[in-house]
């Protein structure tokens, strides 16, 4: 059966999303998600046009290309600034259909060159695209340019432990003692969406708060983007906001996502006023703890090559932008 192009909508891709049994696709990260994509397009979307295409063979979607298309040039949706990593979404097998039509409805359109990234290894395009476009002649650039951290979570916590280095388990131990004799600890969740609203404002509060960086880059369309998307992750189960209090005051917080069996810890902020114990990195610690409590298979740093993921576990990953000419 041939194989045919079509455009989509945010609303037929959320519900292939949704439908993963029919679909059998694979949204392997949550910023390939419908929800995430579409609230990236409407704050960050200006200036190109949207190009969500589906490739399929009768009624079933081998993949789909986020793009985004401005003049010549088609892109991954989603800016690398708040999209640790990207990728096409492709149903297992079906990879080498769906790049070579997708290739020849690209150039068909007009589009000489794709500027993609950041990629992890085992993306589609690095594990399939850049051999396809090899083969059809095309230039093919693929470049390191960052690295995520990521570890997979053990049984339990004594086992997480017992896998750092005799230095770092000291630290973490004795920072967890010193949170204890500082006062009354709690660390909890907000997951429900009713919540959310009030927790990110807590949330901004601290981010902002604790780096001159962050305050910087809280510009008033960033933080539109950031509460919008924790509402829509919330709406569709995935956001878990940490907070981290101390005789009932919040000191610090993280932002998460909980996806596919992996924890995502996308961003945090903490209270300067309780800097001298540590309570920024005592929050992403307890979220570890939490994340191995609730049977998470691997925790996501993220992007970014901070030394606190490496001393709490963090492997390397490293990332990529790859750019094709098509001819």
């Amino acid at each position: 059966m041939e194989y045919s192009v079509a455009q989509e909508s945010f609303d037929s891709l959320a519900a292939c999303w949704a439908d993963l049994g029919r679909c059998r696709l694979k949204w392997d990260s949550v910023f390939v998600l419908p929800a995430w994509q579409e609230v990236w397009w409407r704050e960050f979307g200006a200036g190109n046009k949207l190009c969500l295409t589906s490739v399929r063979q009768g009624e079933t979607i081998a993949g789909i290309a986020p793009l985004m298309i401005k003049d010549d040039t088609a892109c991954l949706l989603g800016g690398i600034d708040v999209c640790d990593y990207l990728d096409f979404i492709v149903a297992p097998g079906k990879e080498s259909d769906f790049f070579n039509v997708l290739l020849d409805d690209l150039r068909n359109r007009g589009v000489n060159r794709l500027d993609l990234g950041l990629l992890r290894p085992d993306s589609t395009v690095l594990k399939q695209l850049v051999g396809i476009a090899g083969e059809r002649g095309y230039d093919v650039i693929s470049q390191p340019e960052d690295v995520s951290l990521e570890m997979e979570l053990p049984v339990d916590w004594d086992t997480y432990l017992s896998g750092l280095s005799t230095k770092q388990r000291h630290e973490v131990r004795r920072k967890l003692r010193r949170l204890a004799e500082a006062g009354e600890v709690n660390y909890r969740l907000v997951e429900d969406s009713a919540a959310v609203p009030e927790a990110m404002d807590l949330f901004l509060e601290m981010f902002s708060g604790s780096r001159e960086d962050k305050a910087n880059f809280l510009t008033a369309p960033m933080e539109s983007f950031l509460r919008a998307m924790a509402d829509r992750m919330a709406g569709i189960g995935l956001l878990k906001i940490g907070i981290l209090e101390l005789d009932r005051q919040p000191v610090a917080a993280v932002i998460c996502f909980d996806y596919n069996g992996c924890l995502y810890l996308y961003n945090s902020g903490y209270n300067l006023s309780y800097g001298s114990i540590g309570v920024g990195l005592l929050a992403k610690i307890l979220c570890i703890r939490e994340s191995i409590r609730q049977g998470k298979k691997k925790f996501d740093f993220l992007k970014g090559s901070e030394t606190y993921k490496y001393h709490l576990g963090g492997r390397e990953v490293p990332l990529s932008r790859c750019r094709i000419t098509i001819k």
